[in-house]
């Protein structure tokens, strides 16, 4: 017989504290977007004008769509950014809180750094490091087997691309010391 008003709750021991300080408001992020979205769009209008935005006798020039595409787009970020400005006078809403922009920077920061490597290091090595600190930091995962998996993840990258697809790969002073 199924209990219907039994609950099961598990609780992550990772997951941020619900009393963390707010980094900022839900309505300053819909603000910077749109803003943000806005001036994408006045950039791609103006250089699809520039290139051509009108109809010519063999048809449309290769700006037209683009820049109408553009003009959509800077009207629904005009209408957002209002709309962000109106609804902005109320009570504001955390969009982050200081606890949950740690977890994130925990996760972008390593990633940046491994798109940076990539380009001195190469793929491989770049990939070997990034694989083995999030298991090691992140995931609290034990040294030999963070080392273990970023190593076989690594050799199967390779084996995948560089000896059965033969795709070029950003290559880093490692592979150059193998011939690679």
């Amino acid at each position: 017989m199924p209990q219907t008003d039994l609950e099961i709750v598990v609780d992550d021991p990772t997951a941020p504290e619900d009393d963390s300080p707010s980094v900022v408001s839900s309505g300053t992020i819909e603000i910077f977007v749109c803003l943000l979205l806005l001036a994408l769009a006045a950039t791609l209008g103006y250089d699809n004008w520039r290139t051509g935005a009108s109809w010519e006798s063999t048809g449309p020039e290769p700006g037209y769509f683009p820049f109408y595409l553009s003009a959509i787009l800077g009207g629904a970020s005009l209408y957002g950014l209002i709309v962000a400005l109106v609804a902005h006078r109320g009570a504001p809403e955390t969009f982050v809180t200081r606890a949950q922009a740690r977890r994130v920077m925990a996760v972008f920061v390593p990633t940046l750094l491994f798109c940076l490597a990539t380009q001195f290091l190469g793929l491989y090595v770049a990939s070997f490091l990034l694989i083995a600190s999030f298991m090691r930091l992140v995931g609290k995962i034990a040294l030999w087997k963070s080392l273990l998996t970023a190593v076989v993840f690594t050799a199967i990258m390779f084996v995948t691309f560089d000896v059965a697809f033969d795709v070029i790969m950003p290559k880093g002073p490692l592979e150059a010391a193998f011939g690679h």
